[in-house]
């Protein structure tokens, strides 16, 4: 075999001259671009199946809690009813009474924090400033106290309490 072969020539007269050694590139590309194209295909496999462990159906969870579904419509039998609330020396009046009830249950300093963050509109780092931390612990604080927030709304719901 002819270590240069021209694979043809065009009226312009431009021609393709292939060696062994390009054509030995040229495979050791191909392979190496599958070896890669194989690999992420198998970590997307592995992380699917991962997220599919992962996940829990609707139906084990009714079963296993025993929680509806549905909600009930609750809310709009008394949609003027009011609940005052003082937090820091403030009265705000919720129109959600499972609300108002969570957030009295929650710790004093968790009740400030969520009040001065959504009713009172400081920023991250005013309400660092005033309990003398950075702007990172305030946010765990806001969090930690959503997370507080959240639990409670959801044992109203479900009926815990």
């Amino acid at each position: 075999m002819p270590k240069n072969l021209v694979f043809g020539q065009a009226e312009g007269g431009i021609s393709m001259d292939c060696t062994e050694a390009y054509k030995e590139h040229i495979m050791y590309s191909f392979n190496g671009f599958c070896k890669v194209v194989i690999r992420y295909a198998a970590i997307n496999a592995w992380r699917d199946r991962n997220r599919r462990q992962k996940e829990i159906s609707f139906e084990y969870l009714t079963e296993e809690k025993f929680y509806p579904l549905s909600t009930s419509d609750e809310f709009l039998k008394s949609p003027y009813e009011q609940y005052p609330v003082t937090i820091c020396g403030q009265t705000i009046i919720l129109t959600n009474g499972e609300l108002a009830a969570a957030l009295l249950s929650l710790p004093e300093k968790k009740r400030e924090i969520i009040y001065l963050y959504f009713f009172g509109n400081y920023t991250q780092q005013e309400i660092a400033d005033l309990y003398g931390h950075c702007k990172s612990t305030a946010w765990h604080y806001i969090h930690s106290a959503l997370q507080m927030l959240q639990k409670e709304m959801e044992g109203f719901s479900h009926g815990e309490y």
